[in-house]
């Protein structure tokens, strides 16, 4: 018999016999007495060192003896506690899915957004275990916030759905709201897909923060983040294999390693050591800032970051390092690229849908390569040439091994003649266009002639003189104004 058993029963016995022979005491003494004692033993089972699924204990309160008070524990879902296997052999899915239940629908305190309720901070922990997961770890319930799920490590079994992700913040109802979920934090995991799909989906949800994770052997996306509102990856691993460069297998990578379809996202401190593409972008205003990318050299076919939101980029890659793999924008408006490394011929591409490029600054980045000439700012006008090219500022790059490429370039030109010709095709980006012209003429010795600009096409200037004359030619030119 159970100690609450025996309290229980101990306690009517009592009262039975103070009803029947009386009692020196009163019967109300003998009662506040037995229920503090009730009270003792249940706050010493509660804290048994086998942990409850409910997070809920009781302890008798301080101020007064002879009343039984609830004391609200920590909001702690341990997942062995559901029966969830710790070594990795056992099918952990379900055992994981009720945890996950319980806190969503645990208790809560007002709201975050309209209608998502704050469930206060409450955590799902793993304890550091292995779990295998053979069906997507899915929320059951949406319009939830404040919730953690951390420390551990999910496998996705061998028959997991293809199409899956092991940890999947969506929903399947077709009645759902505008935003299924609110300041969800995943941190601290290792998520390996097993090759049998991805890692983490997060639809339609506002400030999830994704940290410190490690997610491998996915075949479709590491992250997919579409919809919502600041998805924020940070201080993160992703690699579809696990290699650390130069691995023999590297044109065969495939996959996505993050899949941004959603607006106002970040990605900060990122590793991505394998993936056919490091990170595409089809949202608006998202920030990638100290992205190392190694996941699949061009030469393979692979790509660093691809933009593919023509016409409407808004998107700023800062402080990163794009190592033998490069960047594709198509159509680019507003795109800042700036402080950036390439290395091994790693260059940027601006790939023309319909004909746009407005309002790019690639500006102050370094570009190492290998002598092959090749150019660092590549154009591709495969379905058509740029035609609307407006605000556009390449400039301040140093290079080392590859074609330096600009909307600026200068030079000078000498010459004994009547005519100075200067060629910027092998600096300037887009094929015949100069917006704008300054030269600056020096005829030697103390004459004074009369020159003029008369000719621009082609990406060449020509300026010439009424009579001829030594002279050095100084020309400076800009497609972007």
């Amino acid at each position: 018999m159970g100690e609450k058993t025996w309290a229980l029963s101990l306690f009517f016995i009592f009262a039975c016999l103070s009803h029947v022979y009386g009692n020196v005491h009163s019967y109300d003494h003998q009662l506040r007495k037995l229920q503090v004692f009730t009270a003792e033993i249940v706050h010493r089972d509660s804290i048994s060192p086998f942990p409850s699924p409910s997070p809920t204990r009781f302890s008798p309160s301080p101020s007064s003896p002879s009343v039984v008070t609830v004391t609200p524990s920590p909001k702690i879902y341990h997942v062995t506690s559901y029966g969830a296997d710790p070594t990795g052999k056992l099918d952990s899915t379900q055992a994981i899915l009720q945890a996950i239940s319980d806190a969503l629908e645990g208790p809560s305190n007002g709201f975050l957004m309209q209608g998502i309720s704050n469930l206060g901070g409450a955590q799902i922990n793993l304890e550091g275990g292995n779990y295998l997961i053979s069906q997507p770890l899915q929320f059951p319930v949406v319009s939830r916030g404040n919730l953690m799920i951390h420390g551990g490590t999910l496998k996705a079994s061998d028959d997991f759905p293809t199409d899956g992700y092991l940890l999947d913040l969506s929903t399947s109802s077709s009645n759902a709201p505008e935003f299924l979920f609110e300041f969800i934090t995943l941190r601290d995991l290792l998520l390996d897909a097993n090759f049998r799909g991805g890692g983490i989906q997060v639809i339609n949800s506002l400030r999830t923060s994704i940290d410190n994770c490690y997610i491998t052997h996915f075949t479709t996306n590491g992250i997919l983040a579409k919809g919502g509102h600041e998805t924020y990856i940070r201080n993160s691993f992703l690699g579809q294999h696990i290699t650390a460069g130069g691995d023999k297998a590297e044109r065969n990578f495939s996959g996505t390693a993050i899949n941004l379809m959603g607006n106002d996202n970040s990605v900060t401190d990122v590793v991505i050591f394998s993936a056919e593409i490091g990170i595409i972008v089809s949202g608006q205003a998202n920030l990638l800032s100290g992205i190392h990318c190694y996941n699949k050299a061009t030469g393979f076919g692979g790509t660093g970051i691809y933009l593919k939101l023509p016409g409407l980029t808004q998107t700023r890659i800062v402080d990163s390092y794009l190592d033998y793999t490069g960047i594709v924008a198509e159509d680019p408006v507003q795109l800042t690229i700036s402080n950036t490394f390439f290395l091994g011929d790693a260059f940027v591409k601006l790939k023309s849908i319909n004909g746009v490029v407005n309002g790019v600054n690639i500006v102050d980045n370094m570009f190492s390569g290998s002598n092959k000439g090749i150019d660092i700012i590549q154009l591709d006008q495969t379905n058509g040439p740029f035609k609307t090219i407006e605000q556009v500022v390449v400039d301040r790059n140093n290079v080392k091994g590859m074609n330096l490429k600009g909307t600026i370039g200068s030079g000078v030109v000498e010459g004994n003649g009547t005519s100075w010709t200067m060629d910027f095709n092998p600096i300037l980006i887009f094929p015949n266009l100069i917006k704008q012209v300054q030269y600056t003429f020096f005829p030697s010795g103390n004459v004074f002639v009369n020159h003029a600009l008369r000719n621009v096409s082609n990406n060449k200037v020509l300026v010439e003189s009424n009579v001829q004359v030594p002279a050095r030619v100084f020309v400076m030119v800009d497609q972007g104004k």
